[in-house]
């Protein structure tokens, strides 16, 4: 497969479960080694790339993880941090104020002096998508950024991806609802069990012709007062 993402592009990686996407995200984050192409972030190709060097260009936010020991909240956003910090000087100022500074962003800094494993998987999602943004990297990988959440902090997060790409920050952001990535991606990568099936501007590949290809002719695509939305074809039938 092959495809692009520009510079402060928010990409939404779209397909149904099984198709590769979280493995095409290992592979790009070098979690797992491939035998041929390449993969170019920043004008790096990261096959010549140290990890400490990978983690000054992209952040990356798992769709889960369970963490091991009980660091505190503001501990883990500050991890973050970890490529800045100097061999000698440790943890500046600056960098506890960046941790902070994605803390309060995410609206999520009274949870600063909680542990991380006592929380829900939605806080600990929000603590992740955090930690990303506390790295200052010029691209975020995210799997699943909002699967665990409720529907307030799915809008709250996908309003806040387009915010940061807005400054420049590139985002692939990995989905299985075809309503968010047609409503606030730049750009749409549709896969299948096969590869890629289609690519370009939400309107041109969110439809029902590909929908149905993905999923075996269950969707509809309707526009309520100029925003689409794909509805289930048994649900489309009653809504006027």
């Amino acid at each position: 497969m092959s495809f692009n993402v520009e510079e402060g592009q928010l990409c939404g990686l779209f397909g149904p479960n099984g198709c590769g996407k979280t493995t095409l995200f290992k592979c790009c984050m070098k979690f797992l080694k491939y035998s041929k192409g390449s993969v170019v972030m920043d004008g790096v190709d990261i096959g010549d790339c140290r990890i400490e060097d990978m983690a000054k260009i992209v952040a990356y936010v798992p769709q889960e993880h369970k963490p091991p020991f009980p660091y505190l909240v503001k501990e883990v956003v500050l991890m973050g941090r970890t490529p800045h910090l100097g061999a000698f000087f440790g943890i500046r100022q600056v960098d506890k104020k960046k941790a902070w500074d994605a803390l309060e962003l995410l609206e999520i800094s009274h949870l600063a002096e909680q542990p991380y494993n006592q929380l829900s998987g939605g806080q600990r999602q929000m603590v992740l998508i955090a930690r990303a943004i506390a790295q200052e990297t010029r691209i975020i990988f995210l799997d699943e950024p909002t699967s665990a959440l409720d529907f307030r902090n799915q809008m709250g997060i996908w309003d806040l991806m387009r915010k940061i790409s807005e400054q420049g920050i590139t985002i692939l952001a990995c989905s299985h609802d075809p309503n968010h990535v047609s409503w606030f991606c730049d750009k749409v990568v549709v896969m299948n069990r096969n590869g890629i099936i289609s690519q370009g501007p939400p309107d041109r590949v969110i439809t029902e012709d590909i929908l149905n290809d993905v999923y075996q002719d269950m969707c509809a695509v309707r526009s309520f007062d100029g925003i689409r939305m794909v509805l289930p074809r048994s649900v489309s039938a009653r809504v006027r």
